[in-house]
């Protein structure tokens, strides 16, 4: 038995589904242009250089979800994919996942992006489970706040063992194991399995992977 563990945003998808959840809602006139747009940027450029506070980015996308029902929510959701999701999705990633899928391989994708957003997207690439950091809900409705720990560098190794414990799984429990993904911020996690792949890599990653001879794709 294999694992196959694959990075969502820049990864599988041609994009960041969590930076354009936050346009999307700018560009339905549900988020002010003015006070988000700068913010959701700035946002952007902190990961995209390992500086990101995770805490306080979450606060920023988790409290819009408060907002709103639940009902209202999925419907736009709904609209997402079909806008802003689907035209992210390269046949290259859709072949890579189908791949292991025939292979019997556990696939999991694991995002720092929360399941709101990714759940559906999951679903879309066939993946049963789903890792990502989970927003806190009550009566089915969100509360603006993070539940657990948020699936981010070094938290997704720890999110990683729990959902494996909760199965009565280990790393040592799969014959081989493979994390695809293109951000530094993933190196814990890419450290942690046998086959690490940097996938559409950024400047950082991309440099480490050369160093140590870790296989480098282009699913885009």
């Amino acid at each position: 038995m294999n694992l196959a563990l694959f990075d969502l945003d820049n990864t599988l998808l041609n994009g960041d589904s969590d930076f354009e959840w936050a346009q999307f809602l700018i560009r339905i006139g549900v988020l002010d242009r003015e006070l988000f747009e700068t913010k959701n940027l700035a946002f952007y450029e902190h990961y995209k250089a390992g500086t990101l506070d995770i805490h306080e980015f979450l606060d920023f996308q988790l409290k819009p979800l408060s907002h709103h029902a639940r009902k209202t929510l999925d419907e736009w959701h709904r609209q997402f994919m079909r806008e802003s999701v689907l035209p992210m999705i390269a046949q290259p990633a859709r072949d890579l996942v189908r791949q292991h899928r025939e292979q019997g391989d556990v696939c999991v994708i694991i995002t720092a992006t929360n399941s709101f957003v990714t759940a559906p997207i999951a679903r879309e690439f066939g993946v049963e489970h789903l890792i990502a950091t989970e927003p806190e809900h009550k009566g089915g409705e969100f509360t603006g706040r993070v539940a657990d720990v948020p699936c981010f560098r070094e938290g997704k190794i720890t999110r990683l063992d729990n959902w494996l414990a909760a199965r009565g799984w280990s790393m040592d429990s799969f014959a081989d194991s493979t994390f695809y993904s293109d951000s530094h911020n993933d190196l814990p996690l890419l450290r942690r399995v046998k086959q690490p792949v940097a996938a559409n890599p950024d400047d950082t990653l991309r440099a480490h992977a050369e160093r140590h001879g870790w296989r480098i794709i282009n699913l885009h």
